[in-house]
């Protein structure tokens, strides 16, 4: 290209483009203004329904926290739910112990004496103190195959060590 067509070229490019910026401020459309004295205003209305909400899940907070102290009433035991399996048929088993009681699974004689929600920085754990006997094996040396805390959160921190049967806490109730 002759440096002349370029210049003539660059100008055809720069005229096209204003003229398409020019025509631009026909095609803005322009919104009637409103007269904010004719609005009503509609956070009235939603706080009403925001009230009627409130009241309603206060009351139902109300009629949930009755039941729940009827419910303590009836029973100020702290259970223990504990979940066993049985390895040889992979069958589980859901187990409630009230603190102090004594369940037998299979072979071995579970006692819950204590459960307790642990507070961390943020973290909450439940946590259970379980003696656990074999009831098959005659051996005076050992007592229990387990006695000590467990926590719901990691099993396996101490584990109940038995080659046909395995032991965890889920949960605390009444705590």
């Amino acid at each position: 290209m002759k440096p002349g067509s370029l210049n003539f070229f660059i100008l055809i490019v720069t005229l096209i483009t204003y003229a398409y910026f020019a025509s631009a401020e026909n095609k803005i459309e322009t919104v009637p203004l409103i007269n904010l004295d004719e609005l009503s205003p509609t956070f009235e209305e939603d706080k009403i329904e925001l009230e009627a909400l409130e009241e309603k899940k206060s009351s139902l907070k109300k009629s949930l926290e009755d039941q729940n102290s009827k419910k303590i009433e009836k029973s100020d035991k702290i259970y223990v739910n504990v979940t066993a399996l049985d390895k040889i048929t992979a069958k589980t088993s859901l187990i409630k112990l009230a603190v102090g009681e004594k369940k037998n699974f299979g072979s071995l004689e579970i006692k819950a004496l204590k459960c307790e929600i642990s507070e961390g920085k943020d973290i909450f754990d439940t946590v259970a103190y379980l003696q656990v006997k074999d009831l098959s094996t005659k051996d005076n040396n050992q007592v229990f195959i387990f006695n000590g805390w467990t926590f719901a959160s990691s099993p396996t921190l101490q584990s109940i060590d038995h080659p046909v049967y395995d032991l965890w806490i889920t949960s605390c109730e009444n705590i």
